[in-house]
Order: structure tokens, then sequence, then C-alpha cells
């Protein structure tokens, strides 16, 4: 009994989805969200809050509590704490709690508990698949990975809407709408990502043509950035996961035949686990994940 309620044994059941008691925890747990955010947006239709608010008041902190317990548990079983605590699960999980509490300060900002939605994103843990594991973190570090070269991108946008808006503020003028240049350099935005709101406009013939090539130039902008991270993605695709999270940071994504953390280095199997895995076929390795 004692060993069946470890730390370690609550670590997989919380933060993994590969056994029956994990998944049943993660199922139960995303029933709770979306009911918990269902009840807020109830809560913010004004005949509904007139007749049922007490009801709901009462059920907001019920789910607030209960995510609260969840959330200290989630900090003592896993050993690093502050990293998990930094994370960016850590960081939602702690964003889906904190509105209720304010909300005694500062009124209204209970409803700021629908961040709690974000938290749904841990269905994947449930619905894993090989090849569905790990997408959410190669993503991560395809972004992060590409992360240079959308900062060069994001500097030449910025660089060319200033000198657009610049143009355009001289050849329209405050007469056309065009008052100063930053309210000129917010047309260039608008126009360069092809939003076009239209409460800004050119008039004048050079003015139209300066708006046609901005417009065509925001197509291929554009598809930029998308090229960028979808070159790092597929090359972050070239390695295979599984499904093992880190006791010690909680991470994902690591490859079949890691061993250690790919963050923080932890050892990614308990003794006890790790005879059992030597005891095994490549072949059984591959069927647990």
């Amino acid at each position: 009994m004692k060993e069946a309620f470890s730390r370690d044994s609550i670590r997989i059941i919380v933060f993994e989805a590969s056994t029956p008691a994990g998944k049943a925890f993660d199922v139960a747990l995303i029933v709770a969200i979306l009911a918990s955010v269902l009840a807020v947006l109830l809560d913010s239709v004004a005949s509904l809050h007139h007749r049922y608010g007490d009801y709901f008041y009462v059920i907001e902190w019920i789910f607030t509590a209960l995510f609260t317990v969840e959330y200290l548990i989630r900090l003592w079983c896993i050993e690093n704490t502050r990293r998990y605590a930094r994370s960016f699960y850590g960081v939602v999980d702690l964003l889906g709690i904190v509105p209720t509490y304010l909300s005694l300060f500062f009124a209204d900002t209970q409803y700021l508990l629908v961040i709690r939605i974000l938290r749904v994103l841990r269905v994947f843990r449930v619905l894993r698949m090989v090849r569905y594991v790990g997408e959410a973190e190669l993503l991560t570090q395809a972004l992060i990975a590409s992360r240079r070269k959308i900062t060069v991108f994001l500097s030449s946008v910025l660089a060319l809407v200033v000198i657009f808006g610049s143009f355009m503020y001289l050849i329209e003028g405050g007469e056309n709408g065009f008052t100063s240049i930053p309210r000129s350099i917010y047309w260039a935005v608008t126009t360069l990502t092809t939003v076009g709101y239209g409460d800004l406009a050119p008039h004048t013939p050079l003015g139209q043509a300066l708006a046609t090539l901005v417009m065509i130039m925001g197509y291929g902008i554009i598809a930029v950035p998308t090229g960028i991270v979808t070159l790092e993605l597929s090359e972050a695709h070239r390695r295979a996961t599984n499904t093992r999270t880190c006791p010690g940071c909680a991470v994902e994504g690591h490859i079949r035949e890691a061993t250690y953390c790919w963050r923080c280095g932890e050892h990614l199997f308990r003794s006890e686990e790790r005879s059992d895995r030597d005891s095994k076929a490549p072949g059984e390795l591959d069927e647990g994940l």
C-alpha cells in the first residue's frame, strides 16, 4: 500500500497517461475543466446569472479548490518544482486557479477562468498514439530553432511598414486621413498583413499604386514565416518520440532510445523500472509506448 502511494507512483498517475490510473485521472481532469469553463460561460449570461448566480459562485469555488489541490500535488510529486512551475503547463495550471482568488479583491476577474480551457490540451496525453506523441513539444522545438530567422524576418517587416507608412504620409497627407506617420504605419500594417479594415484608404493615384504594391507584397510575406517553421518542424519530426515524462522536470518529447531527459539530464527510469526495462525485448518496449 505504501509503495502504491509513493511519490513516484503518484507522479506517474498525475503526469503520464501510460497507465490505466493515469488515463482515468486525465479523463476526469478534462471533464472537470470543461464543466468549470461551461459554468463560467453560463454565469456571464445576465439572465442566468440573475437566477442561478449563487449556484455558479459555489460551483466556481468547488472547482477552484479541486484544481488548487491538484496543482499542489503536481508541485509535490515532481522533483524539479521550480522548472515545472515555470513550464507552459505549470503556468496554465496556476492561471486556472488565480482568477477566483483575485475575484475576492477585484470584481469580475473570475471570468478570466476561461483560461482553464487551455488545460484541455492535456487531452493529447489521453489520446496518445506513437504518431501523435510530443507534437506540441516538436512544435515548440521548431519555433525555438527558427527564432533567429523569424526575428530577422519581423525586423525586416517592421522596417518596411515604417518606410511604406512614411511614404503614404507624404503622398496622401492629413486631408486624406493620414494625419501622422504612426497612423500611416498603422495603415501599412493592416494592408501588408492583408487585414484591411478599410477605416483608412488612399485617394490619390500615386497612393493607390503604393497600396497595390503593399498588398501584393503582403501575400508573399505571409508565406515566409510559415515556410521557416515548416522546415524546422520537418527536421524535428525526424526524431521518433515516446510518451515518457521526465520525473525531474515533467518535459515530454524524448526519443524512443533515450535514457536521460533531453532538457535537465534526469534519468528517465527509476531503479525498479530499469530492471523491468532491461528484461523486456525491444518490441515489447515499443508496445508499451
